[in-house]
């Protein structure tokens, strides 16, 4: 097959594949020394030295090369890529340069009066010869670079618009005009700093500034939008998108990495990511507190209990940046767990942890992990959690969700565990649902313990909202139904729920841990609900569709025990405001320890015979859930079967 005629051309034409040989580069070098030296004794004499200093001259320049070489070597100038030269590698030059100068400078003074140079020769050769070697390793950079970009409308580049001309902004710009593999070709800036105006950053035109946005991509060929303002908000790159979007709603819109990534020293092409959904909260995303999380996490043995979930396993990475002594983590399913085990291993090492399979509702084996272990702080967050699938096998909401809770919370008391942490869900406030309903009790058990714990033991909740990017949420079935072309359900037009990161969420549980009031109910400030057919559409747009047109959105109805709207807290709870400014408190109704543990063991009882009207029975009269309704019907009768959150389909029958 005939070789493509511009790789061709650019194998003859780049200097690249000529200057990867060392020996090839270091002659350029010592070509370069040679000059440098001549030159240098030139302007010293002012003019051509005469015949009886010559002998001189080659023996000063002989020591001059020598000690240039030796520089070369001990800063390894030999393995530098001339195509490639960065600031970094063009400071090494000049200490290579200055350290050899001194040298020479040093000998020239020794030598006296048995050899007689003057000082001026070593300081004019280290300067052109400097001046010399960063000028041929700018030359050769310049000239790779102007092949690769006379490369890119062959190789059909796509041509970039970039939101933000800082530092970040300026580092992918080079990038990419360095890098023709990339497919990038950065076009112009927009930036609200006015005297960035008409400028050029990175040898790209500033064309304006964000009100120039809609005049820009109609009268610019764009064919992508890069918002390169690693600090921007959500609410700042929603807007941004949305008018990206009215004026073409296929073009793609991406922004980059977070600014602890910047800080992190990898800003390149690669790390630019597709806007998610995360971007788009209707907020400011909640920050920790870390040095009040630090004082007690530091050095202590820590459980996580569904430590391979969603929710637990990113507990287990926060905790991690706070240096505990150990880290239990308890989990059910083994592949998560391994998982998991290969994450830390490769990211931090240094934390010590035990990976303990084990069920929570086996009271017997979770007693002998606690015997063993001595945990200090847990974090509980293993429970079953899809609302349809607990409706339809609401025996497993008791057996997990409630029994393996109060093991949990009976051994916290037991082992003298100073920090209980449960994780709950807003679907417990006014719950409409079998899991709505259970982890509302397992707030009250863990509310009666904590009545009952030692000094310096703290028991409390925390409620979430729905959980972006978990296993099951409306992210990751809405992506899958894109992928497949739609069409993408939602139960109801008005449907409204309080979002939430899986960052936030696991933040939200150590910083009210680290808060440590006995018996409180910590709420995440989460801003106003967002309509779950909002969501949807913004995630078929962030797909490049649009929809209605390329993914029809489907209204499947209301099912059995689905709300419309959800709640952070029922009117009977006091709400107040913590220390931290995003967190609230709910210290809600009590139950007697004798009532409740009557009512854990009516619902075993129920469960253990599996009679679902009865677990619903009970459920009501002990929480006051579930509006009259009775449990397991649903599947049967609503042949899409019921959903929780307004986007989950449980099972079909035919």
């Amino acid at each position: 097959m005939r070789p493509d005629r511009t790789t061709a051309r650019r194998t003859i034409l780049s200097a690249e594949p000529f200057l990867a040989n060392k020996t090839l580069r270091g002659g350029i070098d010592v070509g370069i020394w040679v000059v440098s030296g001549v030159l240098a004794f030139a302007l010293e004499r002012e003019g051509v030295p005469p015949p009886e200093e010559r002998g001189t001259l080659w023996m000063v320049l002989a020591g001059l090369v020598a000690l240039k070489l030796g520089a070369t070597l001990v800063f390894r100038l030999h393995r530098q890529s001339w195509a490639k030269t960065t600031l970094r590698d063009a400071r090494r030059v000049v200490l290579a340069m200055l350290s050899a100068t001194g040298v020479a400078v040093l000998a020239a003074l020794a030598a006296r009066p048995v050899v007689t140079v003057p000082v001026a020769v070593p300081l004019l050769d280290g300067m052109i010869g400097l001046l010399l070697m960063l000028g041929v390793r700018s030359t050769v950079r310049s000239v790779e670079e102007w092949w690769a970009r006379r490369q890119l409308p062959d190789t059909g580049a796509r041509r970039v618009l970039m939101i933000g001309a800082g530092d970040a902004g300026e580092t992918l710009a080079h990038e990419m005009r360095r890098h023709a593999e990339t497919g990038m070709r950065p076009v112009g800036f927009l930036d609200d700093d006015p005297a960035k105006r008409h400028r050029r950053i990175a040898s790209v035109p500033v064309l304006g500034t964000l009100d120039d946005l809609e005049r820009v991509l109609e009268h610019l060929r764009v064919d992508e939008v890069l918002i390169t303002i690693p600090s921007a908000h959500g609410a700042t790159i929603r807007r941004i998108l949305e008018r990206v979007r009215a004026v073409d709603p296929r073009l793609p819109c991406r922004t980059m990495p977070a600014l602890v990534e910047l800080l992190s020293g990898d800003v390149t092409v690669t790390r630019i990511r597709d806007v998610g959904i995360e971007d788009l909260l209707r907020r400011q995303p909640v920050q920790l507190d870390a040095d009040s999380i630090l004082g007690y996490l530091q050095g202590k043995r820590v459980m996580v209990t569904g430590a391979g979930g969603s929710i637990g396993s990113e507990l287990v990475r926060q905790i991690c940046r706070f240096a505990p002594s150990e880290l239990v983590l308890v989990g059910h399913g083994e592949n998560s767990i391994y998982q998991l085990e290969r994450e830390l291993d490769r990211e931090w090492p240094k934390v010590q942890y035990h990976s303990v399979i084990a069920a929570v509702q086996n009271l017997q084996r979770l007693d002998a992990v606690f015997r063993r272990h001595r945990p200090e702080v847990v974090f509980h967050a293993a429970a079953h959690k899809h609302v349809p699938l607990m409706e339809l096998n609401p025996e497993e909401a008791v057996f997990n969700n409630v029994v393996g809770s109060r093991n949990v919370v009976r051994l916290a008391l037991q082992y003298g565990v100073t920090h209980l942490v449960n994780v709950s869900t807003d679907k417990a406030v006014n719950a409409g649902s079998v899991m709505g309903a259970s982890k509302r009790l397992v707030e009250l058990i863990v509310e009666s313990a904590s009545r009952s714990a030692a000094p310096g033991q703290v028991f409390l909740s925390v409620r979430f909202g729905n959980v972006l990017g978990s296993r099951g949420s409306a992210v990751t079935l809405f992506k899958e139904q894109i992928r497949n072309g739609g069409p993408v359900t939602v139960t109801h037009p008005d449907m409204m729920r309080y979002f939430m990161t899986v960052p936030e969420a696991t933040q939200l549980v150590l910083q009210a841990s680290a808060l440590g009031k006995n018996g409180d109910i910590y709420i995440l400030d989460m801003g106003e609900p967002v309509r779950v057919v909002d969501l949807a559409r913004d995630l078929i747009r962030l797909s490049g569709l649009e929809p209605g047109v390329d993914i029809p959105i489907v209204f499947t109805g209301m099912r059995p025990g689905e709300k419309l709207f959800e709640e952070l807290m029922n009117e009977e709870e006091r709400q107040n405001r913590t220390q931290h400014e995003h967190i609230m408190v709910a210290r809600s109704a009590t139950m007697p320890a004798e009532q409740l543990d009557g009512l854990v063991e009516r619902l075993v009882a129920a469960a253990m015979n599996s009679d679902g009207d009865e677990i619903r029975r009970a459920f009501g009269a002990g929480v006051g859930a579930l509006d009259g309704r009775e449990v397991g019907r649903a599947g049967a009768d609503d042949p899409a079967g019921p959903t929780g959150t307004g986007f989950e389909p449980t099972s079909r029958t035919n």
